[in-house]
């Protein structure tokens, strides 16, 4: 059985060279690879991947020509999964990606390093889910202004909204806490009805919970 078909986009050749070959040996299929924005369009129009790796940025200006891509991709075909890689924490770049819906992750490079953690969150992402870097997570919490919306969340509640932004299931959230499985649950129904968002098991849904935080920068 074929694994998920990626194509990746990142003008450093030995770092793309290393990730495809990171990816198919842990099971996923690299169907092609970019150099750069025009490549990359061009490669997903004709292979139609499952999911997309790009820096974000790329030649010729090496500023955010990967993600003016992502969001050409997004637009053009919403069903392909996008993983956006950056080597920096960026909070705007962020937010206006994971906006346009499911199927979103913003990795920093440096998180490349932990094999096994990389290729779930390239197959969570492939499959629909959405993933924020921890590091982000940590940024926008600390960049918070006084008329912060999640002022209306207890301190634990804030803690829960983190892990959930990384794409921690509520399973996962209740090992990292050492709480049950159903309090987390409970935390989750709280923080999306405190944040005006309706309970729902979507990905994309949870993740909007740190997206309210970010729309009132």
């Amino acid at each position: 059985m074929p694994g998920t078909q990626v194509v990746l986009a990142d003008d450093d050749v030995l770092l793309r060279e290393g990730l495809a070959s990171l990816l198919q040996r842990s099971g996923l299929e690299v169907i092609g690879q970019a150099g750069d924005a025009g490549q990359l369009l061009a490669l997903v129009r004709e292979t139609r991947p499952q999911l997309a790796i790009v820096d974000i940025r790329m030649p010729p200006t090496n500023t955010v020509e990967g993600l003016q891509a992502a969001a050409q991709i997004r637009e053009e075909h919403p069903e392909i999964g996008i993983l956006v890689l950056s080597a920096h924490a960026e909070a705007e770049h962020a937010m206006q990606l994971l906006a346009s819906g499911g199927g979103i992750g913003y990795l920093l490079k440096s998180r490349v390093t932990d094999v096994e953690e990389f290729v779930d969150t390239a197959r969570r992402i492939a499959k629909g889910g959405s993933v924020v870097d921890p590091a982000l997570v940590q940024e926008l919490v600390s960049a918070r202004r006084r008329d912060d919306p999640l002022d209306v969340l207890s301190a634990r509640e804030r803690e829960v909204l983190s892990l959930m932004a990384e794409g921690r299931s509520n399973a996962g959230i209740a090992r990292r806490l050492w709480v049950t499985e159903g309090t987390v649950e409970k935390h989750v129904r709280s923080i999306l009805t405190k944040l005006g968002l309706a309970e729902t098991d979507d990905d994309h849904r949870r993740v909007l919970a740190v997206l309210t935080f970010l729309e009132a920068r």
